[in-house]
């Protein structure tokens, strides 16, 4: 990465944005989904939304964990130039940029209840549950290595790992206003 004033996020904030929206909704949408009887009954439903909960949940946290690890090993030091984004702003930009989705896929997951009850929200809870722990093996990795790990806040849009993505910066432990993991700092 080149030297020079440029924004920095954090990497565990930007994939931790998701998971409490999609988890939340998922959860919603799971319960309004519970309202139709559906094709196959509430009971298949809910044991297919239980199955397919913890497929995405154990999916989204491992997909992409080597290039994790890959930038994580290449990573350069911040410069004194750069500006580290605090985490409410990162939140709220990458959030706000993921808005359309957000409100069609709960949307899609209510319409899937009529053919499967409830499954179409728990996949969604289970999405936004697997951002949360990979955001939380990110915080170990963080705190293993006494470091944080920054992104460009511009080529971040895509995701953390996109193709648009050169590397990690890193930053001392006590840099910014977000632990390890992405958490608020307490």
């Amino acid at each position: 990465m080149g030297r020079g004033a440029q924004s920095l996020a954090r990497v565990a904030v930007v994939v931790r944005a998701g998971a409490a929206p999609l988890f939340v909704l998922g959860l919603l949408s799971a319960a309004v989904g519970t309202l139709p009887p559906g094709l196959t009954g509430r009971r298949i439903g809910l044991l297919t939304g239980a199955a397919l909960f913890l497929i995405a949940a154990a999916a989204t946290a491992l997909v992409r964990r080597g290039r994790y690890l890959r930038f994580e090993a290449a990573a350069t030091r911040a410069g004194r130039a750069d500006f580290l984004q605090d985490r409410k702003v990162t939140l709220r930009t990458r959030r706000r940029a993921r808005r359309l989705p957000l409100v069609l896929a709960p949307l899609a997951a209510i319409g899937t209840s009529f053919v499967m009850p409830a499954a179409g929200g728990l996949l969604l809870a289970g999405v936004g549950t697997g951002l949360w722990a990979k955001a939380v093996w990110l915080g170990h990795r963080e705190r293993v290595a006494e470091t944080l790990f920054w992104v460009r806040a511009d080529r971040a849009a895509a995701g953390p790992v996109a193709g648009q993505v050169e590397g990690f910066s890193t930053t001392g432990i006590a840099a910014g206003d977000a632990g390890p993991g992405g958490a608020r700092r307490r």
